[in-house]
Protein backbone atom coordinates (compact mmCIF):
# COMPACT_ATOMS: atom_id res chain seq x y z
CA UNK A 1 0.00 0.00 0.00
CA UNK A 2 0.89 3.45 -0.85
CA UNK A 3 2.31 5.36 2.05
CA UNK A 4 -0.09 8.50 3.43
CA UNK A 5 3.67 10.56 3.51
CA UNK A 6 3.63 12.21 0.51
CA UNK A 7 7.25 13.31 -1.11
CA UNK A 8 7.18 16.77 -0.27
CA UNK A 9 10.53 17.02 -2.49
CA UNK A 10 8.49 16.50 -5.40
CA UNK A 11 5.13 17.54 -4.16
CA UNK A 12 5.34 20.41 -7.04
CA UNK A 13 7.29 18.04 -10.02
CA UNK A 14 4.85 15.92 -11.39
CA UNK A 15 4.01 16.96 -15.13
CA UNK A 16 0.18 18.31 -15.46
CA UNK A 17 -1.24 15.53 -16.22
CA UNK A 18 -4.69 14.30 -18.20
CA UNK A 19 -8.09 15.68 -16.10
CA UNK A 20 -8.83 13.60 -13.24
CA UNK A 21 -12.22 12.33 -12.06
CA UNK A 22 -11.50 13.47 -8.48
CA UNK A 23 -14.78 14.36 -6.63
CA UNK A 24 -14.81 18.14 -5.87
CA UNK A 25 -15.33 17.62 -2.17
CA UNK A 26 -11.94 15.90 -2.05
CA UNK A 27 -10.11 18.51 -3.67
CA UNK A 28 -12.07 21.01 -1.00
CA UNK A 29 -11.08 18.52 1.52
CA UNK A 30 -7.52 18.58 0.75
CA UNK A 31 -6.96 22.15 0.52
CA UNK A 32 -8.64 23.06 3.92
CA UNK A 33 -6.05 20.11 5.83
CA UNK A 34 -3.20 22.09 3.42
CA UNK A 35 -4.72 25.27 5.19
CA UNK A 36 -5.15 23.81 8.77
CA UNK A 37 -1.74 21.75 8.69
CA UNK A 38 0.24 22.66 6.15
CA UNK A 39 1.82 20.51 3.21
CA UNK A 40 4.11 17.83 5.15
CA UNK A 41 1.51 17.46 7.45
CA UNK A 42 -1.18 16.74 5.28
CA UNK A 43 -1.63 12.82 4.83
CA UNK A 44 -4.64 10.46 3.05
CA UNK A 45 -6.09 10.02 6.47
CA UNK A 46 -6.59 13.38 7.16
CA UNK A 47 -8.14 14.35 3.55
CA UNK A 48 -10.76 11.39 3.90
CA UNK A 49 -11.68 12.41 7.53
CA UNK A 50 -12.75 15.84 6.22
CA UNK A 51 -13.72 14.70 2.64
CA UNK A 52 -16.51 11.94 4.62
CA UNK A 53 -15.15 8.98 2.57
CA UNK A 54 -12.64 6.04 3.55
CA UNK A 55 -9.19 5.71 3.19
CA UNK A 56 -9.55 3.29 0.26
CA UNK A 57 -11.54 5.50 -1.76
CA UNK A 58 -8.76 7.63 -1.93
CA UNK A 59 -6.71 5.10 -2.68
CA UNK A 60 -8.78 4.09 -5.89
CA UNK A 61 -8.81 7.63 -7.09
CA UNK A 62 -4.98 8.34 -6.96
CA UNK A 63 -1.63 6.81 -5.51
CA UNK A 64 -0.48 9.25 -3.01
CA UNK A 65 -1.31 12.60 -1.16
CA UNK A 66 1.05 14.42 -3.42
CA UNK A 67 -0.98 13.44 -6.31
CA UNK A 68 -4.19 15.74 -4.20
CA UNK A 69 -2.45 18.70 -3.46
CA UNK A 70 -0.95 19.44 -6.67
CA UNK A 71 -4.43 18.79 -8.34
CA UNK A 72 -5.58 21.46 -5.92
CA UNK A 73 -2.49 24.26 -5.95
CA UNK A 74 -3.10 23.65 -10.28
CA UNK A 75 -6.54 24.04 -9.81
CA UNK A 76 -5.91 27.31 -7.64
CA UNK A 77 -3.52 28.80 -9.77
CA UNK A 78 -5.25 27.76 -12.79
CA UNK A 79 -8.47 30.20 -11.18
CA UNK A 80 -5.87 33.00 -10.72
CA UNK A 81 -4.92 32.92 -14.11
CA UNK A 82 -8.71 33.05 -15.25
CA UNK A 83 -8.90 36.00 -13.17
CA UNK A 84 -6.47 37.78 -13.84
CA UNK A 85 -7.05 37.26 -17.58
CA UNK A 86 -10.26 38.27 -16.90
CA UNK A 87 -9.03 41.31 -15.13
CA UNK A 88 -7.70 42.83 -18.36
CA UNK A 89 -9.57 41.27 -21.28
CA UNK A 90 -10.29 44.37 -22.59
CA UNK A 91 -6.61 46.20 -23.06
CA UNK A 92 -6.46 46.38 -26.95
CA UNK A 93 -3.20 44.75 -27.42
CA UNK A 94 -1.49 41.42 -27.18
CA UNK A 95 1.26 43.60 -25.15
CA UNK A 96 -0.87 45.49 -22.95
CA UNK A 97 -3.07 42.40 -21.81
CA UNK A 98 0.15 40.28 -21.40
CA UNK A 99 1.63 42.99 -19.51
CA UNK A 100 -1.38 43.69 -17.37
CA UNK A 101 -1.86 39.78 -16.60
CA UNK A 102 1.31 39.07 -15.61
CA UNK A 103 1.09 42.26 -13.45
CA UNK A 104 -2.35 41.05 -12.30
CA UNK A 105 -1.40 37.36 -11.22
CA UNK A 106 2.48 38.62 -9.43
CA UNK A 107 -0.69 40.79 -7.23
CA UNK A 108 -2.50 38.28 -6.62
CA UNK A 109 -0.52 35.39 -6.03
CA UNK A 110 1.44 36.32 -2.56
CA UNK A 111 -2.10 36.61 -1.25
CA UNK A 112 -3.36 33.52 -2.34
CA UNK A 113 -4.29 31.54 1.00
CA UNK A 114 -2.69 28.28 -0.47
CA UNK A 115 0.72 30.07 -1.14
CA UNK A 116 0.62 31.92 2.11
CA UNK A 117 0.07 28.93 3.86
CA UNK A 118 3.04 27.33 2.37
CA UNK A 119 5.04 30.36 3.00
CA UNK A 120 3.86 30.20 6.58
CA UNK A 121 4.67 27.00 7.32
CA UNK A 122 6.62 25.12 4.40
CA UNK A 123 8.57 28.18 2.60
CA UNK A 124 11.45 25.44 2.55
CA UNK A 125 9.61 23.81 0.40
CA UNK A 126 10.29 26.38 -2.15
CA UNK A 127 13.84 26.72 -2.38
CA UNK A 128 14.11 23.57 -4.93
CA UNK A 129 11.81 25.74 -7.57
CA UNK A 130 14.10 28.50 -6.86
CA UNK A 131 17.33 27.13 -7.53
CA UNK A 132 16.92 23.78 -9.40
CA UNK A 133 14.16 23.08 -11.24
CA UNK A 134 10.60 24.25 -12.26
CA UNK A 135 7.54 22.69 -11.04
CA UNK A 136 4.49 21.91 -12.66
CA UNK A 137 2.69 25.26 -11.91
CA UNK A 138 5.81 27.29 -12.73
CA UNK A 139 5.16 25.07 -16.27
CA UNK A 140 1.11 26.41 -16.37
CA UNK A 141 3.00 29.95 -15.67
CA UNK A 142 5.45 29.56 -18.41
CA UNK A 143 2.68 28.36 -20.95
CA UNK A 144 0.25 30.81 -20.26
CA UNK A 145 2.25 33.47 -20.68
CA UNK A 146 3.49 32.52 -24.07
CA UNK A 147 0.13 32.10 -25.37
CA UNK A 148 -0.08 35.69 -24.07
CA UNK A 149 2.71 36.60 -25.69
CA UNK A 150 2.04 35.12 -29.02
CA UNK A 151 -0.79 37.19 -29.14
CA UNK A 152 1.11 40.20 -28.88
CA UNK A 153 3.53 39.04 -31.67
CA UNK A 154 0.56 38.41 -33.99
CA UNK A 155 -1.03 41.69 -33.74
CA UNK A 156 3.22 43.40 -33.94
CA UNK A 157 2.85 44.87 -30.75
CA UNK A 158 5.30 42.77 -29.05
CA UNK A 159 8.62 42.29 -30.80
CA UNK A 160 9.64 38.87 -32.46
CA UNK A 161 11.62 37.01 -30.43
CA UNK A 162 11.57 32.95 -29.16
CA UNK A 163 8.79 32.79 -27.01
CA UNK A 164 9.84 30.19 -24.86
CA UNK A 165 12.65 32.07 -23.82
CA UNK A 166 10.50 35.22 -23.06
CA UNK A 167 7.93 33.41 -21.39
CA UNK A 168 10.85 32.07 -19.32
CA UNK A 169 12.82 34.97 -18.68
CA UNK A 170 9.15 36.64 -17.27
CA UNK A 171 8.97 33.72 -15.30
CA UNK A 172 12.57 34.73 -13.77
CA UNK A 173 11.77 38.44 -14.02
CA UNK A 174 8.97 38.21 -11.78
CA UNK A 175 9.41 35.59 -9.16
CA UNK A 176 11.10 37.92 -6.57
CA UNK A 177 8.51 40.17 -7.01
CA UNK A 178 5.98 36.99 -5.70
CA UNK A 179 8.39 35.48 -2.87
CA UNK A 180 9.78 38.34 -1.81
CA UNK A 181 6.30 40.34 -1.24
CA UNK A 182 5.74 40.84 2.66
CA UNK A 183 9.09 42.74 2.55
CA UNK A 184 7.19 45.64 0.96
CA UNK A 185 3.95 47.40 3.01
CA UNK A 186 1.17 47.33 0.92
CA UNK A 187 2.12 50.92 -0.75
CA UNK A 188 5.70 50.53 -1.42
CA UNK A 189 4.38 46.80 -3.53
CA UNK A 190 2.14 48.58 -5.02
CA UNK A 191 4.40 51.05 -6.55
CA UNK A 192 6.94 48.38 -7.30
CA UNK A 193 4.38 46.32 -9.42
CA UNK A 194 3.48 49.89 -11.25
CA UNK A 195 7.45 49.83 -11.81
CA UNK A 196 7.20 46.20 -13.22
CA UNK A 197 4.67 46.87 -15.47
CA UNK A 198 7.14 49.58 -17.08
CA UNK A 199 9.91 47.60 -17.53
CA UNK A 200 8.01 44.67 -19.13
CA UNK A 201 6.45 47.23 -21.29
CA UNK A 202 9.13 48.53 -22.50
CA UNK A 203 11.60 45.04 -23.03
CA UNK A 204 8.43 43.70 -25.29
CA UNK A 205 7.99 46.60 -27.29
CA UNK A 206 9.16 46.01 -31.02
Amino acid sequence: MTSQRHNTETALDRPLARERQIPVEVLDATRAAVLAVGVRRTTLTDVARRAGVSRMTLYRLVPDVTTLILEVMTREFAALIAESEQHVRRRRSGRARAVAATVELVRRLPDAPLFRRVVDVDPELLLPYLTDRLGATQRLAVGHVRRLLAEGVADGSIRRADLDVLAVTMLFATTPFVVSARLLDEEQRAAALDELGRMLDAWLAP
